[in-house]
């Protein structure tokens, strides 16, 4: 018993891992891109490093109070929709015992389980009425249960692209405009062309794919950003 209690604590610390991960990178990444296409096009369009650096402080921390109201409000539709159905089931366990044992042995059936074993199985499950119900959530409805502090989870993927956002903005703190524009695009595109290794190494996936597709995402946001700034440049050349 205890070393099984190990296990499943291991496996939880595993998964939680990856879901801090998970959170952190969608929140730097998309900190990232978006302040890398919004400098770079505030970049081209004039040649008032004050601009761009308010520009660049205003995206990033409007892109991070975005981020987090964006994590709160999706993940906790995912929680209220994980809490029906989970409520769902646990009428149909009291209400439909029967038929809800059916299904369970219809589940285990199409595993591979079959005669007394398949029998031991479904009366262990059925035996008890949360175990029961874990399994109907998971095996039947395809659901993972939710992240159970939506703050912190908001809060995290927030403060990482408030952090993803300063990769591309710093350099124009300390260097003229044209030089600033390229070293942020160089180490915009390497770092997250690591993070895209790392990525793929600690989750699932091929790492060179995985880090060139996230190199690439970058690099269509500045491209994207550097238009717009040309177009408006030439709209408006009073505003260099």
């Amino acid at each position: 018993m205890a070393r099984q209690a190990t296990i499943r604590k291991i496996n939880v610390e595993k998964h939680a891992k990856g879901s801090w991960l998970r959170d952190f990178i969608l929140g730097w990444q998309d900190g990232l891109v978006n302040v890398l296409g919004v400098i770079l096009g505030v970049a081209t369009a004039t040649t008032s490093k004050t601009i761009v650096i308010v520009a660049a402080m205003a995206a990033a921390f409007a892109e991070s109070v975005s981020m987090a109201a964006v994590a709160y409000t999706s993940f906790k539709a995912e929680h209220d929709y994980y809490k029906s159905e989970e409520n769902r089931e646990k009428r149909e366990i009291e209400a439909v015992p029967k038929t809800e044992t059916k299904e369970v042995r219809e589940i285990y059936t199409k595993l591979g389980f079959k005669g007394s074993l398949l029998d031991r199985v479904v009366k262990h499950i059925t035996s008890n009425k949360q175990r029961w119900l874990d399994v109907m959530m998971s095996q039947e409805l395809k659901l993972n249960p939710p992240k159970n502090n939506l703050l912190v989870t908001a809060s995290v993927v927030g403060i990482s692209a408030l952090i993803g956002s300063f990769i591309p903005a710093t350099p124009f703190f300390f260097l003229p405009i044209k030089t600033a524009v390229i070293v942020a695009l160089i180490v915009s595109t390497i770092v997250l062309f690591f993070v895209g290794v790392y990525k793929a190494k600690t989750t699932v996936g091929n790492p060179l794919r995985s880090g060139i597709e996230l190199a690439v995402i970058g690099m269509l946001a500045a491209l994207a950003g550097y238009a717009i700034g040309i177009v408006f440049g030439i709209l408006f050349p009073g505003a260099n």
